[in-house]
């Protein structure tokens, strides 16, 4: 079974997000912060990182950045509510982001997007 982190400072967010991961069918780990996920992350293994960008302390940018420099095989999606020109976003994906989902996201479009990304890692 697929393992999941979700990081987001809102609460319910996570909580959302769990859920519906969950009812999915994944395993879900949560962070409520950059610095936990990284902490989180020496620790654990996971397949795809739902990393909203706004958050205090380390943003999800960082985060990602750092993710990415180790060249591990940890797939990083953002979650976010910033609209992003299409240009921005093709640059992302060429640095190795696996997706942008814009918040807010209904259930299916969520695992719709979950399932492409970790079927693209088999």
């Amino acid at each position: 079974m697929k393992k999941i982190m979700v990081v987001d400072n809102e609460p319910d967010i996570v909580d959302l997000t769990r859920t519906v991961l969950e009812l999915g069918g994944y395993n879900v780990v949560t962070a409520n912060s950059g610095e936990e996920c990284l902490r989180l992350l020496e620790k654990e293994k996971v397949d795809l990182v739902l990393l909203d960008i706004m958050m205090p302390g380390m943003s999800g940018w960082d985060v990602f950045n750092r993710i990415n420099n180790k060249k591990s095989n940890i797939k990083v999606a953002f979650m976010s509510v910033l609209e992003i020109s299409d240009k921005r976003k093709q640059v992302l994906l060429e640095e190795g982001l696996a997706d942008y989902i814009m918040k807010p996201f209904d259930k299916e479009t969520l695992l719709n997007r979950v399932d492409k990304i970790l079927e693209e890692t088999e």
